[in-house]
């Protein structure tokens, strides 16, 4: 699909979609659980349907009926064995590396994905667990084989914090008690938080023993519950980038007090309204394509802990200094930063590309609204926000979409 945006300026209220990093979460948790639970306030990405397919191949029993899950959870059934099950993870790295420990609560599973996901890798899991289970990876799946065990587990705090959230929904479903070490430097942290507070809401107590530890109870057990989903700060972060380039949106939906890590874009747009900034985004790395394509249109930044963004959907700093340049941006990509220098930008001559990236689209987006432009494979949004165009137009902006 082909988006054309018209240089224009935003106006009005916009609802925030439910948070995507809390509705994983809590599904993950409900299906996880003894009992029904209710969760209100679900929008349906594509990230979000593969969580709910992959938890009904696990057992879980699933309603959709408008905003509203209803799902009957797994409970002791968790610890059976049986046929490894089939879990579609689509292109959800989250999925896939909260799934794979639970997976192996069954004795593994058979995760299949994009070929894209499949190559951002788990490596952090195949370190972590040994020879103690079987990991084969081929173009489109990789096939687990093995039981989950209580321990002691040391991991590096620098990859993705996915990796740790993912130990911490299996771990207490184990009858002994685990401890997960992080290895500094300890990045994102505030997603682990997110999935502890998650955790709690449902029932199952994580301890945390130091900076770097935590210590998981075993015999642990999530209770139903009924809660309705926050909304997105990462979703956010893109009206406040509206904002930050001079148009009047206000979000609703959003939770000041939020655990969401992303809600430190109010922050950082106002150091970049003073001026040019350094800015780490290691605990913030979603925010990074709309937080360039801001800094291109005003002073300029530096952004250091970039060097995750390579294993996402794209290499972001490399696919968003390219399509920038498109502006007439400065942008020079280094290892583990991202210079952006202060220039004149101008509308696109070239058709801007979305790199199968929702986050890259959607920032491109926001910089279009300043000059107007083109962007190809901008369907990319629906992996976590398929109405973006849709609450654009709401805001008074032109936007024609085009099948390609």
């Amino acid at each position: 699909m082909r988006v054309e945006i018209q240089k224009g300026v935003a106006r009005g209220l916009v609802s925030v979609p439910p948070s995507k990093s809390c509705s994983h979460r809590a599904i993950l948790c409900a299906a996880l659980g003894e009992g029904e639970s209710v969760l209100h306030g679900v929008a349906y990405s594509q990230d979000i349907l593969a969580t709910i397919d992959c938890v009904c191949a696990l057992g879980a029993r699933v309603v959709c009926k408008e905003d509203t899950l209803r799902i009957q959870g797994i409970g002791n059934q968790v610890r059976a064995g049986g046929a490894l099950p089939v879990l579609p993870c689509r292109e959800s790295g989250s999925t896939l590396r909260f799934l794979l420990p639970i997976a192996m609560l069954f004795g593994g599973g058979l995760l299949r994905g994009t070929e894209r996901l499949i190559s951002r890798g788990i490596g952090v899991y195949e370190e972590l667990f040994g020879d103690a289970v079987e990991m084969e990876k081929k173009e489109n799946e990789i096939a687990v084989r093995g039981f989950l065990k209580s321990g002691c587990y040391r991991l590096r705090g620098d990859v993705s914090s996915q990796f740790i959230s993912g130990l911490l929904f299996a771990l207490p479903l184990l009858s002994k008690d685990s401890r997960i070490e992080i290895l500094p430097p300890f990045e994102s942290r505030a997603y682990v938080e997110l999935t502890i507070e998650m955790l709690g809401r449902f029932g199952v107590e994580i301890c945390r023993e130091s900076e770097l530890c935590y210590l998981v109870r075993g015999g642990q057990q999530y209770r139903a519950l009924e809660m309705t989903v926050e909304g997105d700060w990462s979703q956010a972060a893109f009206f406040y980038g509206l904002n930050f380039l001079g148009a009047d949106v206000k979000a609703d939906g959003i939770d000041a007090d939020s655990r969401q890590g992303d809600r430190v874009c109010l922050e950082i747009y106002e150091r970049m309204r003073e001026g040019y900034a350094e800015i780490d985004l290691s605990d913030c790395p979603d925010l990074a394509p709309v937080l360039f394509a801001t800094a291109c249109a005003a002073h300029g930044a530096l952004f250091t802990g970039t060097r995750r963004l390579a294993i996402k959907e794209s290499n972001r700093a490399r696919t968003m200094a390219e399509e920038l340049r498109k502006f007439g941006a400065d942008i020079t990509v280094l290892e583990n930063a991202v210079k952006i220098s202060p220039a004149v930008l101008h509308k696109p001559s070239e058709v801007l590309l979305g790199h199968n990236d929702h986050r890259v689209v959607m920032a491109l987006s926001v910089l279009a609204t300043q000059f107007g432009a083109a962007i190809e494979g901008a369907e990319a949004i629906a992996k976590s926000y398929p109405n973006f165009f849709e609450d654009m137009r709401r805001l008074g902006l032109e936007i024609r979409e085009y099948d390609t």
